[in-house]
Order: structure tokens, then C-alpha cells, then sequence
């Protein structure tokens, strides 16, 4: 009895594992192809779901069923118009032919080899043909945002240089391009994008001066044009005072005018009353002509019958008369 239960144990132990080598289970996320000494046997198992196979002889390869991602490493590249540039890319990928990709890789790794060569060749091939601009810029509709103020400067401030196709029919190329040549591998290509596009070092530097080089330019048209208002505001202001200051002196001098009008017609109504009083004011205005025009540094010669020697001759005849 004890011998039996010891065979019946062990024939037990050695259903169950055959049992358990033979029975397999295949997930929704996965496809399983089995093979037999390294060689696929059938078709590709798609269908979730418990499958069976020879026990030990048989192996189960299971390949991803869903959506896969690839990162690719970041690469300096040069454009047509000799930019370097440092392009970060990432794509999505899947199996679609589970039989060759198998047959080609066997795992996910070297997929994943193979991806960097396609798609790094594919996109190093697209970014040489074209300029930098078009990889860029994404529309040709697309409009900048420029100051209206720099309108008149005789640039390209701010004024987009004319694009062909445009970033997304790039990748649109790069995609072609690299789905040609994942046709044969079991591998469809989903999509493909740029994740990062970095200036070269160099090329950084050199844009950050052009940028300085806008500025510059920026500012000297507005010191040009600050300068060219001052110096209309400081004309302004020099003729507003040319012109008051003539005005003053306008109103000043007709005032004098009227002033001596009114003074000398006073004068000539006083001294025009009595002959005495003309001789009177003669007398006061050829002392004060003496006054102006005589004085120690002045040698006068006048003849006998000046209207100035007139007063003067009778000073000498009223000194030679004697007082009554």
C-alpha cells in the first residue's frame, strides 16, 4: 500500500506537470508564437484566451500586443543652410507582423536597435535637405507679432522669411521614409515627432548677437526720432520766444512812440505859447546837445554861422557887455 501511494504520488505530480508545461494563458496585451527547438510551429496567437502545447519540447514567446514607445537619443545635425542643430526625437511603434518580427529580432531590445538606425538615418536625411527655417515653422499662414512702430525701419525686424512645406510635412517625410524601410521587419510606425529642436552652441551664440544687432537697431530709431522731436520742440520753443520778444518789443517801442509824441506835442503847446518861451525851450535843448556831444576828450570846430556856435557867440557877447 505504501508502495502504491508513493507511485500513485508521483504519477500525480507528474500529471500536473505536464499539465502545467503543456497549458499556457494568452493576455489581451499580447501575442504568443510557440516554437520547438528554436523553430515558430503554426500561426501566431492572437485571441486571449487558455491554449495548450507539447510539454518540454515546446516554448512560449510571448510578443507585446499594444502600442510601443521609441526614444531616441539626441543628435547633432546640420541643415542645408549648414545650422547645427541638436534634434530630440520620439515615436510610437507597433508589431504588425508578429511571424517576421520574431524571425528578425526575437525581443524588444533589438527592435529597438534597429529603430535608432531607421528613423536617426531617416531624420538626419530630412533635416539635410532642408533649411532651418522650415523645420521651425510649422504654416505658411502663420503671421508674427510686430510692433507697428517698426514698420518704417528699412529691415527684415520681425518679418518671417517665406516657407516651402513646413515642419509637420518634414516628419511627414521622415515617417514615409522609415515605414518603407520597416515594411520588411514586422513593424509598423505610428508616429513621429520632434521632441526638442536645440540650437548648436555656436549657432546660439550667433542668433543671441543678431538679436542684439534688432535691438540695437530698435533704440538708435528711437533716439533718432527722441532727438529728431526734441530738437522740433527746442525750435518750437525758441521761435514761440522770438516771437514774444518781438512782440514786446513791438509794444515797447509804440509805447515810446506815443510816449514822445504826447511828450513833445506837451513840449510844443508849452513853449509855443509866448515867443519867450520857444527861445526858452531853443536855449534848453542846445545845452543839451552841448551836453552830449562836448566834453574834455572832444575838439569842436564849427564856422561863425553854425546854428550849434550860435548860443555860444552870445555867451561871448554877454560877457563882454557889462552888467547894468
Amino acid at each position: 500500500m505504501t508502495a502504491r501511494l508513493i507511485l500513485i504520488i508521483i504519477g500525480l505530480t507528474l500529471g500536473l506537470i505536464t499539465l502545467f508545461s503543456s497549458a499556457y494563458v494568452v493576455h489581451e496585451t499580447e501575442q504568443v508564437i510557440i516554437t520547438q527547438f528554436g523553430e515558430p510551429m503554426g500561426n501566431p496567437v492572437k485571441d486571449a484566451g487558455l491554449y495548450f502545447k507539447k510539454p518540454f519540447i515546446q516554448e512560449v514567446n510571448r510578443i507585446e500586443k499594444r502600442y510601443l514607445p521609441w526614444d531616441g537619443p539626441a543628435t547633432e545635425m546640420s541643415t542645408k543652410d549648414k545650422t547645427y542643430l541638436i534634434i530630440d526625437t520620439f515615436a510610437r511603434w507597433k508589431i504588425s507582423d508578429p511571424m517576421i518580427y520574431f524571425q528578425r529580432f526575437r525581443d524588444v531590445r533589438r527592435a529597438q536597435s534597429r529603430l535608432d538606425d531607421i528613423l536617426g538615418s531617416a531624420t538626419l536625411n530630412a533635416v539635410a535637405k532642408h533649411e532651418l527655417i522650415e523645420l521651425v515653422r510649422t504654416t505658411k499662414d502663420r503671421k508674427p507679432v510686430r510692433d507697428e512702430s517698426l514698420t518704417e525701419i528699412a529691415s527684415n525686424i520681425g518679418i518671417f522669411k517665406p516657407i516651402q512645406i513646413g515642419r509637420d510635412k518634414i516628419i511627414d517625410q521622415i515617417k514615409e521614409e522609415a515605414s518603407d524601410e520597416l515594411d520588411g521587419w514586422g513593424i509598423e510606425l505610428l508616429d513621429l515627432r520632434f521632441k526638442r529642436v536645440n540650437y548648436n552652441e555656436t549657432v546660439r551664440r550667433r542668433i543671441y548677437e543678431r538679436m542684439v544687432s534688432e535691438r540695437r537697431q530698435i533704440a538708435d530709431r528711437f533716439r533718432s526720432e527722441g532727438a529728431g522731436e526734441a530738437a522740433k520742440i527746442i525750435g518750437k520753443k525758441e521761435r514761440d520766444l522770438q516771437e514774444i520778444e518781438s512782440e514786446a518789443y513791438k509794444s515797447v517801442q509804440e509805447i515810446r512812440g506815443k510816449a514822445d509824441a504826447n511828450a513833445t506835442a506837451i513840449y510844443a503847446e508849452a513853449y509855443d505859447a509866448t515867443p519867450e518861451a520857444a527861445e526858452f525851450y531853443t536855449f534848453l535843448k542846445t545845452l543839451e546837445t552841448y551836453s552830449k556831444i562836448l566834453d574834455h576828450q572832444v575838439s569842436l570846430i564849427m564856422t561863425t554861422d553854425s546854428p550849434l556856435f550860435r548860443l555860444l557867440k552870445n555867451l561871448e557877447t554877454a560877457a563882454e557887455d557889462p552888467l547894468p
